[in-house]
């Protein structure tokens, strides 16, 4: 446990900042002003403990996570909570007419996509908190994700400028600055470090952020003869690998600029690991693996595996066999998606366009790769299934496969079909390879952070603030589940998280949920297969019901999205349009506008999230059951007294297993159940022509009620689920929203009814599900790595 941190004369330290950065004294200050002066004066104060943390780290065993993306958020309000400093600033703030509230104006660090990124910031956390030594490597994108916003119910995107007011909780570390060569060009990778802070304890991990520059930013000569462009050209060229997360890769030269981030962040990860390891160790690299443990989250940073075994057998002297030894022995790989597009596969020409020297290492260990498969006796057929190199492209997932010593899945669910389809050549040939870690969320950022009243009620129930890093002691609470006071507490407390939410609402997107009503809450990444059409869809069902009579007593919802669409991906832009006009339709309709009501939520991020889950009384988790590897979102939900209305996917499976299913609410096809269906003529039409109401719903779509704008998205949409066969599809309705849907909607009106009947038989349901939220501690996920594949101790301080 690290000592309080000391803030004698903070506020002075904040003025100093003030004066000295911005030119301002306190009264003239504004958010970002203070944001800065009060992260530079923590940063100073915390620099001893984060120096002695990282020298412990690097003389330690040692784990990385490299993941392309890690969706960080906003770093202040997590911070002072995990010193312990929270309310000691803010009644500083408030000695001087200042709230830390003002800081909701600060700007997200937007540097990941969804559920992956947001993963990643969650083990980092775990990991400081619980003194163990892993430390993450990602890129400084220095535009991050696209910010959203809504045009006549149309996604647009403009550039996420996340750093034009500063980057305050990140140190430039220039020595450490490393060469990267790619077939046309070399540039220079520059490390930024964001320091990790555990919860109250001295440890602080470190998140290495790499930033492209060029080896010259400027040519003079070509400026003195006035080719303006040209002196800067190869600046620019340097900096778009760093400019953009996941630049739109539809043209060869896309993909050769989303090939040179990902082997841009490897190499010069790896060029650092490699420079610690010699620092301490020397040049034996015999012991290697037995001091690192890198893991590559998803198939992005796979390439590491190659890349590594070039750098070992280049520049160290280390034989080529060995240096795949070492490299199996290092590296583990975590799967996060059965989907066979989400496997990157590269074409050759492209890799030997941009890492000519990585391709030809790929090709040694493939063939390496064979001869060990026909000593093993394996089939022409088997081989050609698990090569790594392949119809002339190369398998990331199947390198990483071969060139890693384990491989684990993120649900119980999930990891069950990794071995059984996805994965499973690999399974038979390496079986004690494969794990489960079923994946978590900290429960300092998504309880004690983002919902503090709520915090404050379990401390007093249980006595102490141990469940902060304890999840499993929430179990305790449950004898409370039947406590009519207890309950009316948390329903008050809901109520004001709500309000809170509302209020924000309002400011943001100028509208606000209907009052008193329930909260409906779909926040992912918008996706054919997580199903956000199938909730719309659901809407309009209810909808015509309200309007026929046939829905009768039903309690006052507002249903809320939270998404952004891919630039390029047309249909999932085409449902939040779809989303939006049902939103109009509705409104304008007096006759159910007080009963329903739909808001998109625009440019939905972390730190709008922190605010929906708290508010949340249903969380939607309605992806095709078998697709969705995991969800973390379902678990911020939970942990914040949600009841969750979704599939047996995922870690909802785990969900309702903790939680019980009679305090949930399941609906929909099981994985075999749709494994079925796809193997055995299912026919989507037969479901729509069967059904008067459901028909009635799809016939919106494309009879005039719903105005897509002339863009024909709307057709396309009720084409995809009728009629159109995509290409490698063999029914329409890839992802069964029309077998599911009558499950769904009577899922979804079972759990509107108990809402309205019995206000504290649904309050208790909610207070089972916090009770038994413990598993989904990303520090419970985090020992499990750390005791099963990486093999690392905490560190300890004197």
């Amino acid at each position: 446990m690290a000592k309080q941190l000391n803030l004698d004369n903070l506020m002075d330290s904040i003025c100093l900042y003030l004066k000295s950065d911005r030119r301002k004294n306190l009264d003239e200050a504004n958010a970002q002003d203070l944001h800065h002066a009060l992260s530079k004066a923590l940063m100073a104060r915390i620099a001893d403990d984060w120096k002695e943390s990282l020298a412990l780290h690097d003389t330690s065993r040692h784990a990385y996570y490299m993941s392309a993306e890690f969706l960080i958020g906003r770093a202040i309000y997590n911070n002072l909570v995990c010193l312990g400093i929270y309310d000691e600033v803010e009644a500083m703030f408030q000695e001087h007419g200042l709230s830390l509230s003002m800081l909701e104006e600060v700007e997200d660090a937007s540097l990941g996509n969804g559920g992956l990124g947001r993963l990643a910031a969650c083990f980092l956390d775990s990991a400081a908190t619980q003194d163990l030594p892993l430390d993450g490597y990602g890129i400084r994108y220095r535009y991050g994700l696209f910010k959203q916003y809504i045009q006549d119910g149309f996604q647009k995107e403009t550039a996420d400028d996340w750093t034009r007011f500063g980057d305050p909780w990140s140190i430039r570390s220039e020595s450490d600055s490393v060469l990267v060569k790619f077939g046309d060009q070399a540039v220079r990778a520059v490390p930024y470090d964001i320091p990790i802070i555990g919860y109250k304890t001295k440890n602080i991990g470190n998140l290495r952020l790499w930033q492209a520059e060029s080896i010259d930013s400027f040519d003079f000569n070509e400026f003195n003869e006035q080719h303006y462009d040209a002196s800067v050209r190869e600046k620019n060229r340097a900096e778009d690998i760093s400019r953009v997360l996941y630049p739109n890769d539809s043209t060869d030269e896309g993909k050769k600029l989303r090939l040179k981030q990902q082997y841009f962040f490897c190499s010069a990860s790896l060029q650092d690991i490699i420079r610690k390891y010699k620092k301490v160790h020397g040049n034996d690299f015999s012991r290697f693996a037995d001091f690192n443990a890198i893991q590559l989250n998803d198939t992005h940073p796979v390439i590491s595996i190659p890349e590594l075994v070039r750098l070992l057998t280049t520049y160290e002297g280390v034989e080529f066999r060995q240096a795949v030894k070492i490299a199996q022995k290092t590296f583990a790989y975590t799967n996060h998606t059965v989907l066979p597009e989400a496997l990157e596969k590269w074409s050759k020409h492209i890799m030997q366009a941009v890492v000519p020297d990585v391709y030809n290492i790929i090709e040694r260990i493939n063939n390496m790769f064979i001869d060990e498969l026909y000593h093993m006796n394996r089939s022409p057929d088997f081989i050609q299934s698990v090569q790594i190199i392949k119809h002339d492209q190369i398998h990331m997932a199947n390198l990483a496969m071969y060139g890693s010593s384990y491989v684990n899945g993120v649900a119980a669910i999930h990891s069950d079909i990794l071995k059984k389809v996805t994965l499973n050549s690999f399974y038979q040939i390496w079986p004690e390879r494969f794990q489960n870690k079923t994946n978590g969320v900290t429960p300092r950022r998504w309880i004690a952070m983002n919902n503090r009243e709520l915090s404050a009620l379990l401390t007093r129930l249980l006595g102490s603030d141990e469940w902060v890093t304890d999840l499993s002691k929430l179990k305790e609470l449950e004898k409370y589940a039947d406590d009519k006071a207890v309950l009316e507490e948390f329903m008050e407390i809901k109520h004001q998280k709500k309000h809170q939410l509302g209020m924000f609402m309002l400011k943001h997107d100028g509208t606000a949920p209907i009052k008193n009503s329930m909260y409906d809450i779909q926040i992912k990444r918008l996706h054919e297969y997580k199903r956000q059409l199938l909730n719309a869809l659901s809407i309009l069902y209810i909808y015509f019901g309200l309007k026929d009579g046939s829905i009768q007593n039903f309690h006052p919802t507002t249903f809320i999205f939270g998404a952004k669409a891919a630039p390029g991906y047309r249909r999932a832009k085409g449902i939040i349009k779809l989303i939006n006009e049902i939103a109009r339709v509705i409104e304008e309709d007096g006759q159910v506008r007080d009963k329903i009501r739909v808001i998109f939520v625009s440019n939905y991020n972390v730190s709008y999230a922190e605010k929906l889950v708290a508010a949340a009384d249903v969380s939607e988790q309605i992806s095709m059951a078998g697709k969705e590897a995991s969800g973390t979102g379902n678990m911020k939900f939970m942990m914040n007294g949600a009841v969750t209305l979704g599939t047996l996917d995922g870690a909802n499976v785990e969900i309702f297993e903790e939680a019980g299913e009679e305090n949930n609410y399941r609906f929909g096809g099981t994985v075999e159940e749709l494994d079925y269906q796809e193997h055995h003529d299912y026919i989507p039409y037969n479901i729509y022509n069967g059904d008067p109401k459901i028909k009635r719903v799809l016939e919106a779509l494309v009879n005039g009620m719903l105005n897509d704008n002339g863009t024909g998205m709307f057709r396309e949409l009720y084409d995809s689920l009728i009629h159109k066969v995509d290409w490698a599809q063999i029914h329409p309705d890839q992802y069964f929203l029309m077998y599911d849907f009558k499950s769904y909607v009577d899922a979804k009106l079972r759990c509107n009814r108990d809402y309205s009947e019995d206000k504290y038989a649904f309050a208790k349901k909610c207070w089972i599900n916090i009770c038994n939220s413990g598993k989904f501690s990303s520090d419970r996920t985090i020992r499990d790595y750390a005791n099963e594949i990486w093999h690392i101790d905490p560190i300890e301080f004197e």
